[in-house]
């Protein structure tokens, strides 16, 4: 990992491994992350990242990057590449360890005429309708394709046949012979090879026309890289025998162990690699960087670490339990990480004028504030100061409720980091909205309380003549219930018509005018934001990470 983190906690797989070691069935571990390129990481596999990644690194062995890019119809580079990145950002490295399913296809393509050879995979003439019907269901058999017991050297001739390209898309496939009868559909004589002319791979171009599938592709790619525990989610748990199978009947130099885990299911999102294709498609977010995808992009757009990423799926733990993720946990995570990390700056979200009516027109003067409340390794920043200042429209009220501690005509509160100020007069518009404030400071109150004087409230400001206009866009949970599509309902009726709010006209202090991409902050007494790829020295944009505390069942109620 590029940087230093907590060791792994023990969990159910991690025993294995280390009793694998103790026995001396293995002296090195190899895992392995296979995603196929059909679309951005996600959340949920930052799970099987730090696992696969954080398992072999803890008992001091290695980690793969494989891509299972067996289907061309759906994989891209583009996704290819993003996966690299994410998993770099994440903080992990396989080293020269990069691999494609695609490089063992001929491989593959000698272990599929092995098992022809043997009698354990035949031709089949069946539309792939016709292989669904002879499949059978989950409380009747299957029944044997016609072509089932074709002599081995037809079986052969016509394979060859296939990778030539002789025969149109679905005219013919290859499936192993197993049992028709199984209670397990998986082992039904599952389709090893399907034929797919007209496309160009991104990695084999169109050298082939002639496609292994997943469940055949992985078992092997798994022993050919010398895997020794293939780690995994549960809904696979029901296509291990089709592994061990696919392993046990061909020459592969070593056999794999499969062992399985919970997935991540997390509330107020999907993880459906379909269903986030479906939002990005059709228009429902900006991207599958947008801040409110449960994407790694996403998150790393909005303003995620590395480390808090890691943190809560050390949080969660690796179970066989399925269970639902609260968001909190998540967004607790992040926050934890932040408080600890992240400069403080002041922002005005919705500019209220304040004119301090004692204070000289032409004086400037320059406040110092630490940079974090708890590490002074931090340090300080300069932070202008002058007649006209803008405090948040939320700080003041003309009728506050009971325990209001900020500011109302004739209260006082003090400026962090500033003077005491009193309100003395309201400006309103001819619509009776409150435009500006008129107020009066007092210069004895900088940085102590006079004796006798009580003020309960602070609040935060900028200096007029300084502030940086900035866009500030207010993200929260893309869907407004926890499962989203649960019971039969269309997912996407059910996206929180809330998730983004752009506010403009928005002012930071002076500090922020260089700010760069990526950069994160405490906007005092708002939240944890991050600076926007769109950000530039003109015209800052920053995103919400989240909010200072836990605030959504309060909204929602």
């Amino acid at each position: 990992m590029t940087d230093a983190a907590e060791p792994p906690r023990t969990h159910f797989i991690r025993q294995i491994v280390e009793a694998d070691l103790a026995s001396g069935k293995h002296d090195r571990i190899l895992t392995r992350f296979p995603p196929e390129p059909n679309g951005y990481l996600h959340i949920g596999h930052a799970k099987s990242i730090t696992l696969n990644f954080g398992l072999a690194e803890a008992v001091g062995g290695a980690c793969n990057l494989r891509f299972d890019d067996t289907n061309p119809l759906k994989e891209d580079v583009e996704f290819v590449d993003s996966i690299q990145e994410d998993v770099r950002w994440l903080g992990f490295d396989w080293g020269d360890r990069l691999y494609f399913a695609s490089d063992y296809f001929e491989q593959l393509y000698g272990f599929a005429v092995e098992l022809i050879e043997k009698g354990l995979a035949y031709v089949c003439d069946l539309s792939a309708e016709e292989t669904r019907l002879y499949r059978g269901t989950l409380t009747e058999p299957g029944r044997d394709s016609p072509n089932r017991n074709r002599p081995v050297a037809e079986n052969l001739d016509l394979f060859t046949r296939m990778r030539a390209g002789e025969f149109p898309d679905g005219a013919r496939t290859l499936r192993a012979k197993i049992d028709m009868a199984s209670p397990n559909i998986n082992l039904r004589d599952p389709v090893l090879y399907r034929i797919k002319h007209g496309v160009v791979h991104h990695q084999t171009g169109t050298a082939w026309c002639l496609y292994p599938t997943y469940d055949y592709t992985h078992p092997l790619s798994d022993a050919l890289e010398g895997i020794t525990h293939s780690l995994c989610t549960l809904e696979f748990e029901d296509h291990r025998p089709l592994y061990d199978w696919c392993i046990n009947n061909v020459s592969v130099p070593c056999k794999p162990r499969q062992i399985e885990f919970s997935r991540l299911n997390l509330e107020y999102t999907v993880m459906s690699k379909r269903r986030l294709t479906d939002l990005v498609g059709e228009g429902h977010v900006q991207g599958w960087d947008d801040p409110r995808m449960p994407t790694l992009a996403g998150l790393r757009r909005r303003g995620y670490t590395p480390a808090a990423v890691r943190d809560f799926c050390e949080r969660i733990g690796i179970t066989k339990s399925d269970n639902l993720v609260e968001m909190a946990l998540l967004e607790s995570a992040i926050r934890d990480d932040l408080d600890a990390t992240a400069p403080r700056r002041m922002a005005v979200l919705r500019p209220l004028r304040v004119v301090l009516t004692n204070y000289p027109a032409d004086r400037t003067e320059s406040m110092e504030s630490r940079n974090h409340p708890k590490d002074e390794t931090q340090g300080t920043r300069a932070i202008p100061f002058g007649r006209e200042i803008y405090i948040d429209r939320n700080d003041f009220t003309e009728n506050p409720p009971k325990d209001f501690k900020r500011l109302i005509p004739g209260g006082e509160v003090r400026l962090r980091n500033a003077y005491v100020i009193r309100c003395d007069e309201v400006i309103k518009d001819a619509h009776g909205e409150v435009v500006e404030l008129r107020a009066s400071v007092d210069l004895d109150t900088l940085g102590r309380n006079p004796e006798g004087r009580k003020v309960k409230g602070v609040i935060h400001w900028v200096s007029a003549a300084q502030a940086v206009p900035a866009e500030i866009r207010l993200y929260d949970r893309l869907f407004s219930v926890p499962t989203p599509g649960a019971g039969g309902t269309d997912y996407r009726t059910e996206i929180n018509p809330d998730s983004l709010r752009v506010l403009s006209g928005c002012l930071l202090e002076s500090s922020l005018r260089a700010v760069q991409p990526g950069e994160r902050f405490q906007f005092e007494r708002e939240g944890y934001f991050v600076a926007d790829p769109d950000s530039t020295p003109e015209r800052p944009v920053f995103n919400l990470t989240v909010g200072l505390r836990d605030t959504w069942g309060r909204s929602q109620a």
